[in-house]
């Protein structure tokens, strides 16, 4: 049986790399700090690379497990689940960018809102934490991935032998 989601697996891993990567990379470029005012429209451009592995890992079921023919349903089936491993993985990826990537994230995002007026100390506070982000991420992976998957399919999916035979 899990032979059968090895492919999903792998790209879930690769998903959450990728994550993960993206937070270091936004560290780097001062988005957790120095230039966080910038990082709201510049953390949404982790969309590029997610879709980007949602298609190389639909890409990779339909040539390696379906031999090149997958319907619309095994696609979508394979996209979700994936979603369903990068969402039971979110938690541990969001301890590990808060903890060991970004510890400074959450103290520079209470100071920026509070500062900017955009929340008062208590919202932000319960807002930018820990548990609030476990909680986002455990409902925003699966919305995302959801809508990626649904999307990414209609373009991974083949014409089914019955189409091929037509055709």
């Amino acid at each position: 049986m899990m032979k059968n989601y090895r492919i999903e697996l792998k790209w879930a891993i690769v998903f959450v790399l990728m994550t993960l990567t993206w937070m270091v990379i936004e560290k780097l470029a001062g988005m957790h700090s120095t230039h966080i005012d910038k990082h709201a429209i510049f953390t949404n451009l982790i969309a590029i690379p997610a879709i980007t592995v949602y298609v190389l890992a639909l890409r990779d079921k339909r040539q390696n497990f379906y031999k090149g023919t997958m319907s619309y349903k095994q696609s979508f089936v394979s996209g979700l689940i994936i979603t369903l491993l990068v969402t039971a993985i979110s938690p541990l990826t969001q301890v590990i960018v808060s903890e060991a990537i970004a510890p400074e994230y959450f103290p520079n995002m209470i100071l920026y809102a509070v500062t900017e007026g955009n929340m008062t100390q208590e919202a932000a506070e319960a807002y930018f934490n820990l548990k609030s982000y476990i909680v986002q991420g455990l409902i925003g992976a699966p919305l995302m991935g959801l809508l990626t998957t649904a999307l990414v399919a209609l373009f991974t999916k083949s014409k089914t032998k019955k189409q091929l035979v037509a055709a």
